[in-house]
């Protein structure tokens, strides 16, 4: 079985609100998912104060409130930070958490994190990805909005500071993403052109383009959660709930265990088909000794227990060493 790694992204979806943030971590530990992740920064250093929206932020929160105001809403605290991990442990699910600047980065190591997830926004922070290779941390970048040189670079700079256990994450940094552009192949093109275990950072509405990067080879699936679409926040508009976020998981680890190991056999399942499919050399009509076998007297039918129609050429112009009757299996 390929065991994909599955991330429920709570990302900033917990509102600012402890018992909401472990509720999702309970409804990801129901979806049975492998991780789930919040988002590790101070407002101060990841946006100017002056700073607009997103588009989608202005569509899903209080247009007037700055990107800094709303930000700030969505820190979690170290006290928080530190409760959440505790509750995860407790859950048995691993924590995991984005960091937007070095010094969330350095906390997050400190916490004891063995994973370090970077942003799509984050791939062209030079301090930020030295930072991260330098921890010794595996890292799992994501690329949206990012073009291959971008990646490519992105990648560079990790190695050259140590990093040796690389994921790219193609992705779409739209909320939500169109179907016409979430582009999977890229996916395949990342993993080819500069040779790193890829995976896929959904941002579509429901489940198929996760599932599909499943089915192309994705190493890694991460997907947007909350308890609630409707609830008021930048990401719950375009994020599963609970059930989705279950059939998720589902589909997802189906999808792992169907791609195998990639050796074309009969399966153990299927062996027991195999005599009442296939078919066996038989009598088309009935065949006295001495005679010749022929295309006219011989024929392929069920069951598959005597002789292969693969061998059709060798019986060809032997001689029946004794009478056969209609449908009889061909000895020699």
């Amino acid at each position: 079985m390929n065991k994909i790694f599955i991330i429920a992204e709570a990302g900033v979806n917990h509102n600012g609100d402890m018992e909401t943030a472990k509720r999702l971590v309970d409804a990801a530990v129901a979806a049975e998912a492998d991780a789930v992740k919040f988002q590790t920064f101070k407002a101060e250093s990841l946006v100017c104060k002056q700073a607009p929206k997103a588009e989608y932020q202005m569509e899903t929160t209080n247009a007037e409130e700055s990107q800094f105001d709303m930000l700030k809403k969505l820190e979690l605290t170290p006290d928080m930070h530190r409760e959440l991990i505790s509750y995860c442990q407790e859950k048995d699910i691993m924590f995991l958490s984005t960091p937007f600047d070095v010094d969330s980065l350095h906390y997050l190591v400190d916490c004891g994190l063995s994973i370090i997830k970077i942003p799509s926004g984050e791939i062209t922070n030079y301090p930020l990805l030295r930072e991260a290779a330098r921890s010794g941390r595996r890292i799992i970048l994501s690329s949206g909005m990012s073009t291959m040189d971008e990646v490519r670079e992105a990648v560079a700079v990790l190695k050259e500071n140590g990093g040796t256990d690389i994921t790219v994450l193609h992705c779409n940094t739209e909320y939500p993403t169109p179907f016409c552009d979430v582009n999977l192949l890229a996916m395949r093109t990342i993993k080819e052109e500069i040779g790193v275990s890829v995976g896929y950072s959904d941002h579509t509405p429901g489940t198929e383009a996760a599932v599909a990067a499943a089915a192309l080879g994705a190493e890694i699936i991460e997907k947007h959660f909350t308890l609630d679409r409707n609830m008021e926040g930048p990401d719950h508009k375009a994020s599963l709930e609970p059930d989705e976020l279950v059939r998720l998981v589902k589909e997802v680890r189906h999808i792992g265990e169907a791609l195998g190991d990639g050796e074309k056999r009969a399966s153990e399942s299927e062996k027991k088909n195999m005599a009442i499919a296939r078919k066996s050399i038989v009598a088309g009509c009935c065949i006295k000794a001495g005679e010749k076998f022929t295309e006219d007297n011989l024929t392929a039918k069920r069951p598959g227990t005597g002789l292969s129609p693969m061998l059709w050429n060798q019986v060809i112009g032997q001689t029946a060493k004794r009478d056969f009757a209609a449908d009889e299996m061909i000895e020699l």
